[in-house]
């Protein structure tokens, strides 16, 4: 074998690793509470030992960042959630209701996936003040999201005339929050699709011109 394919190999068999540990973390922080649940707990639950999630993450506070950024991505690619496709897609849309109804599709899919952890995060950050300056306040990357999100779709034909970027960003903000999305679909059980057709009809009533189509689908 040449050693560029057992180099391959064993980076191959490294991601592997990883993504075993942060599915195993995610299970067990989600189930248990990252307070309650140590390395050890991990460790046995990915199949690995416990110096391996020290050599590969460090501690258990690195192993909770990028658990979080995962869970956002939805996968392990090192790609930023502006520079996803998803997210460029809809914002080169053509008009306001065409980018709006990609975005909340897209949002929905980041949200059925981090809705789960939030509760678990807030509670590991009242506990942990590390664990709180992993996302100091006053630089949250959700609004920093939703505030570029909110200066394309101002601008797009179809926007409601007069919309200040600063008050779209603040309703995509609060609208397509992770609490909201528990509220509706965790705890009242609505079907995801119910959710997005709702958090669609939504924001086109206060983000587009009266008279706008909103598109198939509304």
């Amino acid at each position: 074998m040449s050693d560029g394919k057992r180099i391959g190999k064993r980076a191959q068999k490294a991601q592997e690793t990883r993504r075993r540990i942060v599915a195993a973390a995610l299970e067990l922080f989600v189930r248990d509470g990252y307070g309650a649940t140590n390395l050890q707990d991990v460790a046995d639950r990915a199949g690995v030992a416990v110096q391996t999630i020290y050599f590969v993450f460090g501690n258990k506070r690195a192993l909770l960042k990028e658990l979080v950024e995962v869970t956002i991505a939805g996968d392990d690619e090192p790609t930023a959630t502006m520079d996803r496709p998803w997210y460029v897609n809809a914002l080169a849309a053509r008009s306001a209701p065409e980018m709006l109804r990609a975005y909340v599709t897209g949002t929905t899919s980041v949200l059925e996936r981090v809705a789960p952890i939030g509760r678990m995060l807030e509670a590991a950050g009242a506990s942990d003040p590390e664990v709180a300056a992993l996302w100091p306040r006053g630089a949250d990357p959700r609004y920093a999201v939703q505030e570029r999100a909110a200066k394309a779709l101002v601008g797009k034909p179809g926007a409601r005339p007069g919309l200040p970027a600063e008050e779209a960003a603040d309703l995509l903000y609060g609208l397509l929050s992770p609490e909201l999305y528990l509220l509706f679909v965790h705890e009242r059980g609505w079907p995801r699709e119910r959710w997005e057709q709702w958090a669609g009809r939504t924001l086109h009533a206060q983000l587009c011109s009266q008279g706008a189509v909103e598109g198939p689908g509304r």
